[in-house]
């Protein structure tokens, strides 16, 4: 049984890895390059043009170009809300191949994203952000850079950034039917009352307009809301708690308050199929590194609380996990396992190999908002502008990492997280786990108490993050749940510091 369930892990391990290889988008997203984009408009007043299908929210027809591959007659559109209104003609655009030839695509992508960075003097913080929640398993869009031209002037360097859509949803979470909501323009989950139409001005149905059930999500704002003593399982029911918290995590360490926690939007929720939960997809993420402010100071922005929420009482789902013993606790795990990577460590060598690559086309781009020594300052250090409120600071990017983690390390520290642990299990005896096959509960076993804590991840088949925990020195046997998991194999990940891994498979039989 023990060989042909490692045989299972490391055949689907193999599979994933295949997959992986083979997505759509690997020449966009993949590659350490700056694409060319020229965007061509045979309008005698294209910008006007533009400006009148952005308030009709329609597409104009333009031929693009990428990388040297002409695709005629796309749809491209201005888009963003603060992005656009900022002055000047450079705008975020939002491209459809699709939208006037049917199946026209480019390497296997139909739709993207362009985005200004505006209010970013390092061209960085959505890059860095959007990398980070991929390479951690956080559904994310992909992000790249492009230089854009349109009509043949060069109309600066954007963020060429990935389209939330089913196929983004079929490759995050294997299915695409299930209804995708945006939650735009003041998605807050609250309860306004049952009728769908109290949500319409709130809420954007993604996809399967012509249904326009909106019966899923009002039933996931009623149980966030309305259940009372049953929370706990209510929402388990219907949101895949875990990834949930990691998201939550994401937007609290880099300080993106342009979100759920902050104002209250910018994110999708799936409606997965198979499951039957909603999933938490990460979206705009452009005023991160603390520049989406809320009227605090930088100084308070780099020392945000670790339970931040901007409005308690307009964030519930914030709000009832804090007041939840089990998911308060499950979110200062993600807390505490997502910052491991916040660190100068981690994010130097990244932004050293980036910078370089873009600086020639950030000089170039005679319509981007600040002045190329803001750019270079702003890499490294907090800088200050002067504008019509007055004096801002606007954090630098490698010195809010270092701040930011300094700080967080710090609070997770006082509520007993182990930060910067590896994955290990140094000074530890070989666990053993019983019974296997098991039903309801199984027993992680040492032969000698543990020197050194234990983190224990559950992940599925899929490599799905199920759940997480800390096992603490001195402890010789640690029980696990099972209650809730439908059967199945899973994998149970055992680390500490100083080795490699222990990784146990584990059969869960009903």
């Amino acid at each position: 049984m023990r060989q042909f369930l490692f045989l299972v892990f490391s055949i689907v391990s193999a599979g994933l890895h295949l997959a992986t290889a083979q997505t759509a988008g690997q020449q966009l997203w993949s590659q350490a390059v700056v694409h060319d984009v020229y965007l061509q408009f045979h309008q005698l007043s294209y910008l006007d043009t533009l400006s009148t299908n952005y308030t009709a929210d329609v597409y104009t027809v333009c031929d693009l170009t990428i990388d040297g591959q002409v695709l005629s007659n796309s749809g491209a559109k201005y888009k963003g809300n603060s992005s656009y209104n900022n002055p000047g003609p450079k705008k975020s655009f939002k491209l459809d191949l699709n939208e006037f030839v049917s199946g026209q695509e480019y390497d296997g992508i139909k739709k993207f994203n362009l985005n200004n960075g505006f209010k970013d003097p390092s061209f960085l913080r959505e890059k860095l952000m959007l990398d980070f929640l991929v390479s951690h398993d956080i559904a994310a869009p992909r992000c790249s850079y492009a230089r854009v031209f349109v009509n043949g002037t060069y109309w600066g360097l954007y963020t060429l950034v990935e389209e939330v859509n089913n196929d983004f949803c079929d490759r995050w979470f294997g299915s695409s039917s299930g209804n995708r909501f945006k939650g735009d323009p003041s998605g807050d989950l609250r309860w306004y009352g049952s009728s769908p139409n109290l949500y319409y001005n709130r809420y954007e149905l993604d996809n399967n307009e012509t249904a326009n059930d909106w019966s899923d999500l009002i039933r996931l704002i009623d149980k966030i809301n309305n259940s009372g003593t049953a929370f706990h399982d209510s929402l388990a029911a219907m949101l895949d708690t875990w990834p949930y918290f990691r998201h939550w995590a994401a937007d609290n360490l880099f300080a993106n308050l342009d979100s759920y926690i902050g104002s209250g939007h910018n994110y999708f929720i799936y409606h997965e199929s198979v499951s039957d939960q909603f999933e938490w997809i990460h979206w705009d993420v452009n005023e991160a590194f603390g520049n989406f402010q809320q009227q605090l100071s930088l100084a308070q922005i780099k020392t945000l609380s670790w339970d931040y929420i901007s409005n308690a009482t307009g964030r519930p789902l914030c709000q009832r996990v804090l007041g939840d013993p089990g998911y308060r606790s499950d979110y200062i795990q993600a807390l505490c396992l997502v910052s491991e990577d916040f660190s100068n460590t981690y994010f130097d060598p990244i932004i050293d190999s980036i910078v370089p690559i873009i600086r020639p086309f950030v000089y170039a781009d005679s319509m981007k908002t600040f002045s190329n020594q803001q750019f270079e300052d702003n890499v490294v250090a907090d800088i200050s502008i002067t504008s019509p409120m007055g004096t801002q600071w606007i954090a630098g990017i490698k010195s809010f990492i270092q701040d930011r983690g300094s700080n967080i390390r710090s609070q997770l520290s006082s509520l007993g997280c182990i930060v910067g642990v590896d994955h290990s299990t140094a000074g530890n005896s070989k666990p053993q786990l019983f019974p296997n096959p098991a039903n309801s509960t199984t027993f992680i076993r040492w032969e000698q108490p543990l020197a050194n804590p234990i983190r224990v991840e559950m992940l599925d088949l899929s490599g799905k993050m199920i759940r997480i925990s800390q096992v603490q020195v001195g402890v010789s046997e640690y029980v696990l749940s099972l209650d809730d998991l439908p059967a199945g194999v899973y994998l149970l990940r055992l680390g500490s510091e100083g080795t490699a891994p222990t990784c146990l498979p584990l059969m869960i039989t009903r």
